[in-house]
């Protein structure tokens, strides 16, 4: 007989096609909702969570992320201050890159699936770089997310920024570990790093790969201004006209950024069905601009949210979504509290075509749950206040309780299938050796000839 859960007693934020939002409760059974209750009406359970005086939302999805950008954190690196987002690739990025090997991939897998865990982020979509470590390293990535507990779409950025076969290498690795998986929680996808960096002819291997083995394609376009200057000058197209004119843009394509387009470009996104991952955090750090995200949603384009490697707390990215295109516009009523929360939901989930089972609480869909519980609550927590307290009200540290495929993997702030201090020891042996190794790196200036 299979044991059954209970969340209880919550305001439940569904995301559900009618956006509804009540007070009730939950049963979970066999990793799936069950059933969902209004009002009183109370389940009883095998176990039961009281989540009286908090919020119950789905799992949180990050759209775009590079888990292994978090062993940057206080990192002293001996380079030249960069003065722009160019430099920030050659002097910072493209130097952790090739010095990270699989230990390194695993250690930051696990210590990022830890830290968005705690935020309430229950699935993440992943892009991975290390030149010098390719063949399997995924799997490396799987086994530190699997740890935890959260679920990953997992993927290597392909790049051909040193040389051309290191490119192809990369989607090989992609096509192995997308075969490979039996586990259901875990998922692949076919990247690309830019188009600035990759030819027109991997550029079509990788759009072949990912519609041979029908999962999505992700590529950075448009972040920084060399993409569009590179695209010009050797193409004479932009950013956009080039990925589309060779087939890379389409319901399956999750595309970076797109700081740098034009009228004409959101046109082509809005025509081919291309979903947009907005990454305000980071592209504020890169100094690249801020992205068209009112006048994508105005198009009807889908957009999500990620953090591109930077910060990991679902509710700072969510809150940075909000703020950054009031004060860009000029006005305080562009981006509403419901635009962030579904572009860090339902619609992540659209983009990789798993909203038909993640990203609402909605009977069918797997058990990815989350508990919020506001330590300060100042104001009444009602259904009407829910998502204003999402968005100003709460951060990481009042997630409570998470439950994905209805296995409690975090309760009372504490990961449950992992010890921190353990994990912590664990982290800092292996990034002490890897900050050695940065330290002694110089600076490459690479001359791409794309």
């Amino acid at each position: 007989m299979n044991k059954t859960l209970a969340v209880k007693n919550g305001i439940i934020v569904t995301m559900n096609q009618k956006r509804e939002v009540f007070d009730g409760s939950l049963l979970v059974e066999n990793g799936k909702i069950v059933d969902i209750y209004r009002g009183k009406d109370v389940p009883r359970a095998d176990t039961e969570i009281d989540a009286r005086g908090s919020i119950v939302t789905p799992g949180f999805i990050c759209a775009h992320t590079h888990l292994y950008g978090i062993l940057l954190r206080g990192a002293t690196l001996n380079i030249t201050p960069p003065t722009d987002f160019t430099q920030n690739l050659q002097r910072i990025w493209w130097l952790m890159d090739e010095e990270m090997n699989y230990q390194d991939a695993y250690i930051s897998a696990l210590t990022a699936s830890l830290e968005l865990l705690r935020s309430g982020t229950t699935t993440f979509a992943d892009t991975f770089s290390g030149p010098n470590a390719i063949k399997g390293v995924l799997d490396f990535i799987d086994k530190g997310v699997n740890e935890v507990g959260i679920r990953g779409i997992l993927s290597f950025e392909a790049t051909q920024r040193r040389n051309l076969d290191e490119g192809y290498n990369g989607l090989q690795e992609n096509v192995r570990y997308i075969k490979s998986l039996t586990d259901g929680k875990m998922r692949g996808m076919i990247s690309v790093h830019a188009s600035f960096t990759v030819t027109d002819d991997l550029l079509k291997e990788a759009e072949s790969n990912a519609t041979e083995l029908n999962v999505p394609l992700t590529i950075h376009a448009s972040e920084g201004r060399w993409d569009l200057y590179h695209n010009l000058e050797r193409y004479g197209k932009r950013t956009f006209e080039r990925l589309n004119d060779l087939g890379l843009l389409n319901k399956r394509a999750v595309v970076a950024h797109a700081v740098n387009v034009n009228e004409d470009e959101m046109g082509i996104i809005q025509k081919t069905r291309t979903n947009i991952v907005h990454n305000p955090l980071s592209n504020m750090l890169n100094a690249v601009g801020v992205a068209p995200v009112p006048e994508l949603k105005k198009l009807g384009v889908n957009l999500s949210l990620g953090n591109d490697g930077y910060i990991f707390d679902t509710f700072e990215n969510m809150r940075a979504a909000f703020l950054l295109h009031k004060v860009n516009k000029l006005d305080p009523r562009v981006m509403s509290f419901l635009d962030v929360i579904e572009m860090s939901t339902i619609n992540a989930a659209k983009s990789y075509g798993i909203d038909g089972e993640l990203g609402s609480l909605e009977i069918g869909k797997a058990a990815d749950i989350v508990i919020i519980k506001p330590f300060v609550r100042p104001t009444p927590l009602v259904p009407s206040s829910s998502y204003a307290y999402l968005i100003n009200g709460v951060n990481g540290k009042d997630v409570d309780t998470v439950i994905i495929n209805g296995e409690v993997v975090l309760s009372e702030g504490v990961p449950t299938r992992v010890e921190m201090e353990k994990v912590n020891e664990k982290a800092n042996e292996i990034v002490k050796n890897y900050w050695d190794r940065l330290a002694k790196a110089k600076e490459r200036i690479e001359v791409l000839k794309l």
